[in-house]
């Protein structure tokens, strides 16, 4: 490889529109001399680096000669039996280090609990904000330099099978031999109005019910086909005028109407906390249930820190 002296000493000549002469500008710097650099700087000699790397002497001295040609500093200069780095080498060890000390924690496959590490959870906003203080609290304290973070459910089997997701928490069904489940909670199902609802004045019946109008939360999935059906069965003739793909706007249009809805019960102790809302006791609805699964890829299990994550969320619920 060609080593060449830059013409130019301006951040538009590592940098354009598209980002292309940055790699062009990567391209003629071996990345390797950079560990070299940083030998050399911690160990404050030739000598030193080349036996912590395994080469000659010889080799460390044409790396650094390479590293004066590439940049307008001599970096090192001798000093007794060894050298000693100039102000430019210096400023660039502040930078390298933390270089490649990002790139060995993204690269660790031992599963230090040391490393910095991002996953991304999967979740729909009303069971993210169930589920997630939970999570947090349960991976900080095991591993507490593990960045999460929540991103939108769109399509379990896509997300995971792709890897574009490590772990997904939905009640939605995964069909895919490729991707395992764990289920974490059940939750009743539980009718729903605000404080003040006019059915509360009467004696609860299907006929009562029939009286007012309800909302239904949409998914795109086939998934829950069966159990919309046992709602219709529950609650036959009932008229939906309001539909979602969010509960958080459900919650809200519930407590400001005279609207009915049905919703899981963790979900509803969530939302009444925020919404004028009330449980309607209605006993035939409570023995359906949702079921919270965590899902994810079988291969990620070759990952120990993912597979540590997977262990504590299902601890923790």
């Amino acid at each position: 490889m060609e080593y060449q002296q830059p013409t130019e000493n301006k951040s538009s000549h590592y940098i354009d529109n598209d980002g292309t002469q940055l790699f062009r500008t990567l391209r003629n710097i071996d990345l390797n001399l950079l560990t070299i650099f940083e030998a050399v700087y911690v160990h404050k000699g030739i000598v030193n680096a080349a036996k912590v790397l395994n080469i000659t002497p010889s080799a460390i001295s044409q790396s650094i000669q390479k590293l004066r040609n590439i940049f307008p500093d001599p970096l090192f200069i001798r000093k007794g039996q060894g050298v000693a780095p100039t102000a430019y080498a210096t400023h660039l060890h502040e930078h390298i280090s933390q270089g490649l000390e990002s790139i060995l924690g993204a690269l660790d496959l031992t599963g230090s609990y040391d490393k910095q590490r991002t996953l991304t959870i999967g979740t729909s906003p009303s069971i993210g904000a169930l589920v997630m203080p939970t999570i947090y609290q349960a991976v900080k304290e095991v591993f507490p330099r593990i960045l999460l973070r929540n991103t939108a459910v769109l399509d379990i089997d896509s997300q995971l099978s792709q890897f574009q997701t490590d772990l997904i928490i939905d009640a939605r069904r995964q069909k895919m031999p490729a991707l395992t489940s764990h289920p974490l909670f059940s939750d009743p199902l539980v009718l729903v109005g605000r404080r003040d609802h006019p059915i509360l004045l009467q004696p609860l019946s299907l006929e009562s019910l029939k009286q007012f109008e309800y909302t239904l939360l949409t998914l795109d999935s086939h998934s829950h086909n069966s159990l919309y059906q046992r709602i219709h069965d529950i609650l036959p003739d009932t008229q939906v005028s309001f539909s979602s793909y969010n509960l958080f706007t459900i919650a809200s249009l519930i407590g400001g109407s005279d609207l009915l809805g049905i919703m899981p019960q963790r979900l509803y102790s969530l939302y009444c906390q925020c919404w004028p809302l009330t449980c309607i006791n209605f006993p035939p609805l409570q023995q359906e249930e949702v079921v919270f699964s965590l899902h994810y890829n079988k291969l990620s299990l070759r990952d120990p820190v993912l597979e540590g994550v997977i262990d504590i969320i299902r601890h923790a619920f």
